[in-house]
């Protein structure tokens, strides 16, 4: 609802047109009833013939108008769909972009998850949308119609019709969300045997060879398994949609009959009778049938593959320093922080994957100052990386608050952020274009000055020259992970954030050029330097270590937390014995 308000909002007068066009549809379903009790009423059953034929006649003349109806009815359909399609394209290309970027040795995957969404699941959006809008509209406004007409015919009609018509509704909207949930599960093991399936199509040669398709197969088999499964539970919910279709549309055709001795012992006039059957069978239950069809089917997919573009939105992270959102100029500089604010500041900081699982970091009280290089240590998978990406803003703790340069992180847009941090992951970004571009990519006004000073300061010259300079076109796959790397801290120094995080992005370097990296980046004017280290000299290098360990923390230099820490301990031992 957080998304679907004001994207409705910015449409009000095409749904206000919309409404209008349903008005005359209603008038049209009103009168059809309405005229037929009249017909026999005032003139079949009066003896008046000609005043029949002449209501029958207004009924055929309301007939009519169903055609300039259903017209305009589409027409301002079509300019409330296509839009939401046209977002969802852009979002689905944002996200695919934003992950690859974020992990280029997941890109295959990435991509094939982004054809799901821009092919199958846009489409499936755009149509569910489409049929949910016509048939809630049409059913809504047929029923208002037929109802009032029922009340002007006469309301003990009412007392029939409306309670089983209730109840049928009542047991449809009851199985909307499981079958939602199944739709969701359906969708799941779509994507993840497409998956699947695209990466057997590159490895059937191999798969052949070594005798292994059966179990290639059966890695595959839960798979078509699960799909299956989720598919025979939309069947059963279908199944008890079909007996909620049947109360509230069938059921009240059947008590009419029913009660008409009834009826007639209250007044009711055949024609009346014979009207409100005419609502019943022509409009109201065509209408229904059409709109619980819609919702059951159409709606669930839609509320799934919606959350799942909303789902994907939150899931990006930042890549080789690329901010998340759409920059169409340069990222502006931020100044540096007042005198005695510290750069990063964090209080009562907790982060955990989830509800009810084990927090990563619990209680971390941090205090980074401007110009200080800080060393974040730990066991492999006890949350560095999640904790680089709190530091940057990419992932909101659980509990406390978290500043750089004195400001508040949440609430702060991802391109704001980019001004004060720069966030180099393990694996270095660096895309099809020119040296000069990828270098100057967060700074993107950076004169060639700037751009050779970052080269020298880093000792990128021989890679640069071999390259064939600036103006040279960049071959991603023709470089290896060092020098994609190498590349990506260039991009780092020629940024202007004073804040530079790195996330085991010289891990692919020898210990030499990333020693140089680490003292160049640090060097440089009002720079503050958070490194999750790699190996153990980049501690040493450090003014300050953080020390992970499960919950809990320790801080301190290296030589206090010889002395303090066991884990900090053990981790120097593994280090210096694996040298």
């Amino acid at each position: 609802m957080p998304h679907a308000r004001p994207f409705l909002w910015r449409h009000r007068r095409v749904l206000l047109r919309l409404g209008a066009w349903s008005l005359v549809e209603s008038v049209q379903t009103f009168l059809v009833g309405i005229c037929l009790a009249r017909a026999l009423d005032q003139g079949f059953l009066a003896g008046r013939t000609a005043t029949g034929l002449a209501w029958l006649a207004v009924a055929a003349g309301s007939i009519l108008l169903a055609g300039p109806v259903l017209r305009g009815v589409f027409g301002q359909l079509s300019a409330l769909v296509e839009p939401l399609r046209d977002g969802l394209v852009r979002r689905a290309v944002g996200q695919a972009l934003r992950r690859a970027v974020a992990d280029p040795a997941r890109a295959a995957r990435v991509e094939r998850a982004a054809v799901s969404r821009l092919t199958q699941q846009t489409e499936i959006a755009r149509d569910s949308f489409a049929g949910l809008v016509l048939t809630v509209r049409s059913f809504l406004f047929t029923a208002a119609g037929a109802l009032v007409g029922m009340l002007a015919l006469a309301p003990e009609l009412l007392l029939v019709v409306v309670p089983p018509m209730l109840v049928g509704l009542a047991l449809f909207l009851c199985t909307l969300a499981p079958m939602a949930a199944a739709q969701r599960r359906f969708l799941d093991a779509d994507e993840a045997f497409t998956e699947r399936a695209g990466a057997l199509r590159g490895q059937l040669r191999d798969l052949v060879a070594c005798g292994a398709t059966d179990a290639a197969a059966q890695r595959a088999g839960p798979l078509v398994d699960d799909a299956a499964a989720s598919t025979r539970s939309l069947a059963r919910w279908a199944a008890v949609r079909t007996l909620a279709l049947g109360t509230a549309g069938q059921l009240p055709v059947v008590l009419l009959l029913v009660a008409t001795p009834w009826l007639l012992d209250q007044g009711v006039t055949t024609g009346a009778l014979m009207g409100a059957l005419a609502y019943l069978v022509q409009s109201l239950m065509p209408a229904l049938q059409t709109m619980m069809t819609a919702v059951g089917a159409a709606g669930s997919r839609l509320v799934v593959v919606l959350d799942r573009f909303v789902s994907a939105e939150a899931d990006g992270a930042d890549g080789g320093g690329v901010p998340h959102e759409e920059a169409d100029g340069p990222v502006l500089a931020t100044p540096p922080a007042p005198e005695g604010v510290p750069a990063v500041w964090c209080r009562g900081v907790r982060v955990s994957y989830g509800a009810g699982t084990r927090p990563l970091v619990e209680g971390l009280d941090l205090s980074v100052e401007a110009g200080e290089r800080i060393a974040v240590v730990g066991p492999s998978g006890i949350g560095k990386s999640t904790l680089a990406h709190v530091l940057s803003g990419l992932h909101p703790p659980d509990e406390g608050d978290v500043r750089l340069a004195g400001r508040p992180v949440a609430g702060r847009s991802p391109r704001e952020l980019a001004r004060e941090r720069v966030l180099l992951p393990q694996r270095g970004y660096v895309f099809a274009g020119s040296v000069r571009e990828n270098l100057a990519q967060l700074e993107p006004g950076a004169g060639d000055d700037r751009l050779a000073g970052a080269v020298a300061a880093l000792r990128l010259g021989p890679l640069v020259d071999r390259l064939g300079g600036l103006a040279a076109e960049v071959d991603p796959g023709a470089l290896s992970a060092g020098e994609r790397q190498a590349l990506c801290l260039g991009r780092a120094y020629v940024s202007r954030a004073p804040l530079l995080i790195l996330d085991e992005s010289t891990c692919h370097m020898d210990p030499v050029a990333e020693a140089h990296a680490e003292e160049a980046l640090a060097a440089r004017p009002g720079t503050t330097l958070i490194v999750i280290a790699h190996r153990l000299s980049s501690a040493l290098r450090a003014d300050r270590i953080l020390v992970l360990d499960g919950a809990g923390t320790a801080l301190g230099t290296h030589g206090a937390l010889l002395r303090s820490s066991p884990l900090y301990r053990d981790l120097a031992g593994h280090w210096n014995a694996s040298v």
